[in-house]
């Protein structure tokens, strides 16, 4: 089975999807004049805007919800594993890929605001909606939905389960099946409440546990600082095949870089947009502009803090995915994983090291997790109409149970079968989203654009599908809407 799932997760994520991911966002990124980064200081403001209504969350609560999602077992996992087949230089892939991620994740965070839609009192979007109402595509729909369903609800949340278990299991000496029964239990009381109870958990656990991340890893760097300007070095030289060990893996860096770098921060993958949707905002850029923040936040800050205390210390290995090769053997044969950022930390703190990364780790997963399932159920209920509210209780019981199973077997299973059930949900995922988003770019500029247009007048954009001239944005042209933000200027 392990042999089946690896060789479908190699042909999902081959050349042809590295090309699409980077090729997406530089298009992006050319059309519409890198606007992320021309109001990347609006951006950063949005984020604390605190309207939120009934239906909807509020951006920051948005914004946290999006970052439980992107912040996760990538950002340690995913980031060894990365420098262990593609060597250091696969930390400057993951860096290109989110500097133009962000403008990836500007256009889907933006489309699925622009046609999102309320449903079952809350407001719920993603690619499946705005496939369905802008591209006028139910196939391709209800194709990304499935896909969307499946990937999160079961293919996804395994390696989250397993990346606690392990490094619990490493810290504590705490055996992975009660490592999984406390993730299910937890998880549990979580998800038995709604999407906002989700992003009140999400709103204080995730800045929290970002924070006290990146200081443990300063204090690290800080006792390694002479070895700090070498390690960049190293990295830039790595990447572009100069280095006298790892130059002959660059091929390898850039796959794995992009690969790791998509799965961390989400660009393109259609996860992000689901969180981004439920956000009350008075016009659909600033959730896409406040995303884009998000991107930089798990990828430029945590996923380079986990990069550089592994590398600073030398708790890694570099093996030739070509050849077999054992290039640099810092771990000898400890396998990639969080044992590696656990080792690097206790160079400086001991066992408290290890401690402190299993719990922080545990925190980053866990919060994944629960955007996980969030995802999954908004995939689920795109099926519905208010009407079926009642008939479709069942049915979220027994996605709920579903999802906890899933939860428990990847906290039992071995890291290879996880991560490449993870690279499958995920590949189906973005092959399907990042197309529909080259589709869609004139929709995303013409947003842009009356953002642009209202915010050089002076005014606090509020978005009017018909003067913007983007059609089918049905919940933007209701009387709910138009009322709610008549007086933002006034």
């Amino acid at each position: 089975m392990e042999a089946f799932v690896k060789t479908v997760s190699g042909f999902l994520w081959g050349n042809a999807m590295i090309v699409l991911c980077l090729f997406v966002g530089v298009f992006f990124a050319v059309r519409t004049r890198f606007f992320w980064l021309r109001y990347f200081k609006t951006s950063i403001k949005l984020v604390a805007e605190k309207n939120a209504s009934a239906a909807g969350v509020s951006p920051f609560q948005a914004f946290s919800m999006a970052l439980a999602g992107r912040i996760g077992t990538g950002n340690i996992v995913g980031v060894v594993t990365a420098i262990a087949v593609g060597g250091p230089g696969a930390v400057f892939w993951m860096w290109i890929l989110a500097f133009f991620g962000a403008g990836t994740s500007l256009a889907e965070c933006t489309l699925a605001q622009i046609y999102k839609e309320k449903k079952l009192g809350e407001y719920r979007g993603g690619p499946a909606f705005y496939m369905e109402k802008a591209l006028g595509q139910k196939w391709m729909a209800v194709l990304f939905a499935i896909f969307c369903a499946v990937g999160n609800l079961l293919l996804i949340p395994g390696v989250h389960a397993n990346a606690i278990t392990t490094s619990l299991e490493n810290a504590f000496q705490i055996p992975t099946w009660v490592g999984g029964l406390i993730i299910v239990v937890l998880m549990a009381l979580i998800i038995f409440g709604n999407v906002k109870r989700i992003a009140v958990v999400s709103q204080y656990v995730v800045p929290f546990m970002s924070v006290a991340y990146i200081v443990m890893v300063l204090i690290v760097l800080g006792a390694n600082i002479t070895q700090v300007p070498a390690t960049f070095g190293l990295i830039f030289s790595s990447a572009f095949g100069v280095n006298a060990i790892f130059g002959g893996i660059v091929g390898s860096a850039i796959v794995w870089g992009v690969k790791r770098g998509v799965n961390s921060c989400s660009a393109g993958m259609g996860t992000a947009p689901q969180s981004a949707a439920a956000a009350e905002v008075s016009h659909p850029i600033k959730q896409g502009m406040v995303q884009g923040v998000s991107v930089y936040v798990d990828t430029l800050l945590v996923c380079t803090a986990t990069a550089l205390m592994v590398l600073v210390t030398g708790c890694y290995n570099v093996t030739s995915e070509a050849t077999g090769e054992v290039l640099f053997n810092g771990m000898g044969s400890v396998a990639a994983g969080a044992s590696w950022a656990q080792a690097a930390a206790g160079t400086v703190f001991g066992n408290l090291g290890s401690a402190f990364v299993a719990i922080a780790l545990f925190f980053f997963s866990f919060t994944s997790l629960m955007a996980a399932y969030y995802i999954g159920e908004t995939n689920a209920v795109f099926f519905m109409s208010d009407e079926k509210k009642e008939k479709a209780k069942p049915l979220f019981l027994a996605l709920k149970v579903v999802f906890l199973a899933m939860v428990m077997f990847g906290s039992l299973k071995s890291g290879g079968l996880v991560w490449a059930m993870n690279d499958i949900g995920t590949g189906f995922m973005c092959w399907t989203n990042l197309i529909c988003l080259l589709l869609l770019s004139g929709i995303v500029k013409k947003a842009i654009d009356d953002f642009e247009r209202q915010k050089k007048s002076g005014l606090n954009p509020v978005f009017d599908p018909e003067k913007a001239g983007i059609r089918n944005a049905s919940l933007w042209s209701s009387e709910e809407m138009k009322e709610r933000y008549r007086n933002l200027n006034h």
